[in-house]
């Protein structure tokens, strides 16, 4: 049980931690967030967010419902950048990628809460 959650978790957060990176220094990566219509603050944004999300997901001292809202925001993440990159008409495997992203979300929250429980 522990395995499937620090897997999928553990996958979450250098997914996480990579595109945050890339937010700040990957020139490709800033003109695609800019392509895609969103101003360079939110961006920014975005990037500290998703450190902030890696911590309180990966920190076992981070209450439960803190990292209830790390997955909603991670998941909320997802969700819009399905929805900005299908409006771009972005090639299908970013959707792809992101619902693979999602799944890993949902088992890591599962699989924490049936952790609690014992």
């Amino acid at each position: 049980m522990k395995t499937i959650y620090w897997a999928t978790t553990g996958i979450l957060a250098l997914f996480l931690l990579w595109s945050s990176y890339t937010y700040f220094f990957s020139k490709s990566t800033i003109e695609g967030v800019r392509d895609l219509g969103f101003p360079d603050h939110f961006r920014v944004l975005l990037a500290i967010l998703k450190v902030i999300a890696v911590l309180v997901l990966v920190l076992p001292q981070v209450p439960i419902n803190f990292k209830e809202w790390a997955y909603a925001g991670v998941g909320l993440f997802f969700i819009t950048a399905i929805v900005a990159h299908t409006a771009h008409k972005d090639p299908f495997f970013i959707t792809a990628i992101n619902l693979v992203l999602i799944a890993l979300l949902v088992i890591s929250n599962i699989y924490l809460h049936k952790m609690l429980k014992l």
